[in-house]
């Protein structure tokens, strides 16, 4: 019996086995006070696949700011995007050819 070789080359990225499993591009502008200088707003950019609409890794990251840095959070604005959508993978049905 001859084994396959799945080597990662041949698998489908983390990131897009995450696409088909609901997840979607999500971006956070994160506005936070200084520690230093409290009257002064500085921003993060935080972009990674996440659920709509609990975004459970957008809340794992918040908790580990609170807990962890200094900058206490001003707000948090987020902008989400699935970028596969059901109506865009469809199985092909035919295969044509061109010289």
């Amino acid at each position: 019996m001859a084994t396959q070789d799945f080597s990662s080359k041949n698998l489908p990225s983390k990131d897009f086995q995450k696409q088909l499993s609901g997840y979607g591009l999500t971006t956070a502008e994160i506005l936070y006070r200084r520690p230093d200088h409290s009257w002064l707003l500085q921003t993060y950019v935080w972009q990674n696949y996440d659920l709509f609409p609990k975004f459970p890794e957008l809340q794992r990251f918040l908790a580990f700011w609170v807990a962890k840095l200094e900058g206490p959070l001003h707000s948090v604005t987020v902008a989400h995007s699935r970028l596969i959508k059901p109506a865009e993978l469809r199985a092909v049905g035919g295969e044509f050819r061109l010289h």
